[in-house]
């Protein structure tokens, strides 16, 4: 039952929580970590970890997606991205960074983000970007925008995109536009060869319909970072996580009923920081985690230390800010999977996401999903 409060005379409000709020509850057994696996695959295409990369330029480079995938994990381009406007990535990047340096205001970076993503698509530069993921021989996935989603996708199918990413802060079955033709997700989907994943996501009524559409995933929340996303200022929404992910996974559970067996994968965007995060998140219903602002901290990611969202370019309503991260002083095999001397839970990731299961009894990421939870008093 839904734990509604009276907010004022006839307005009521959901009562929901953070992963802060909550506690993963050991059970009576325990296991080696030896024994705990963390694969996950999404129709045809199986990965070592649960991860996902956020589709943001200061974290995934064709480079960085590369990397991604010979660690297990998924790596995220985004199509309307540095890669796709400009042929001097480093320059841009530098000029990114010159601002951020010299500068205190921080709408003066995303100033210089803006007029960057100002330069038109080129899709010379996006096909040549996937060419180099895929010519690797790790999975390649691209991510667009709803408002471009009919546009670009011809020529990514055609430079070999495996599995295409439909994301924006909020989305809809049905993304409708003055003066143009709205995109309904399901047609959009049904014509397509290859897996979509969609999102974001905050509660069961559009995770189920974004399911209906036939997306092979769903992205629950719209990549909140503490100190770096601002959409809850900007817009006033917020996704509080715990809630959302188990909410994505009671519709994900009706929708295997609904259809007799069709399977979505919940993935968990948003307040996802420490390993412990990650844990919670694969608690709470989640398939798998997108990650961004701990990834900042990797060497081999682009952005030098900063990150940002791709709201931030928002040609009019920015949402993210370009924040300095920690220093890069990891590489991203130590991030994901230690060893670790920082007691924080920002490196090891996946590692400690094993020692997780392994103290609450469970072999794999299925069974994990049925741990006990607590809300914290």
């Amino acid at each position: 039952m839904r734990d509604l409060v009276e907010i004022g005379m006839g307005r009521t409000a959901r009562r929901a929580y953070e992963l802060d709020d909550i506690e993963i509850i050991p059970s009576r057994r325990t296991r080696s970590s030896k024994d705990v696996s963390t694969t996950w695959q999404i129709d045809a295409y199986r990965f070592d970890i649960p991860l996902i990369t956020h589709p943001t330029d200061a974290i995934v480079s064709p480079g960085t997606a590369v990397a991604v995938g010979e660690l297990g994990g998924l790596g995220v381009l985004n199509a309307e991205g540095l890669w796709a406007r400009h042929g001097d990535v480093d320059e841009a990047l530098f000029r990114l960074v010159q601002a951020t340096e010299d500068n205190e205001d921080p709408a003066a970076a995303v100033k210089v983000l803006q007029e960057l993503h100002a330069a038109p698509l080129r899709m010379d530069l996006i096909a040549e970007a996937v060419k180099q993921v895929r010519e690797s021989g790790v999975t390649v996935a691209v991510r667009v925008s709803p408002q471009r989603a009919a546009e670009l996708t011809p020529d990514l199918l055609a430079a070999g995109v495996e599995i295409l990413v439909v994301q924006g802060t909020i989305i809809s079955a049905e993304h409708v536009t003055r003066g143009g033709e709205p995109l309904n997700l399901k047609s959009f989907i049904a014509d397509l060869d290859i897996p979509v994943i969609a999102g974001g996501v905050g509660d069961y009524r559009t995770a189920m319909h974004l399911m209906r559409t036939g997306a092979a995933g769903v992205i629950v929340g719209y990549g909140y970072t503490p100190g770096v996303t601002t959409t809850d200022q900007v817009l006033g929404i917020g996704v509080p996580m715990a809630t959302a992910i188990a909410d994505a996974a009671a519709a994900r559970r009706d929708y295997l009923d609904e259809t007799g067996g069709r399977y979505v994968h919940v993935i968990a965007d948003g307040g996802v920081t420490t390993s412990g995060d990650v844990a919670k998140s694969i608690a709470c219903g989640a398939d798998a985690v997108m990650l961004g602002e701990p990834l900042a901290a990797a060497t081999e990611a682009p952005g030098q230390g900063l990150y940002w969202t791709a709201a931030s370019a928002h040609p009019s309503v920015p949402r993210s800010l370009v924040a300095e991260a920690v220093d890069q002083e990891l590489d991203l095999r130590k991030l994901l999977f230690g060893p670790s001397a920082d007691p924080r839970g920002v490196t090891n990731l996946f590692g400690a996401l094993k020692r997780a299961m392994a103290k609450t009894g469970y072999s794999d990421l299925k069974e994990f999903q049925k741990v006990g939870l607590t809300i914290r008093g």
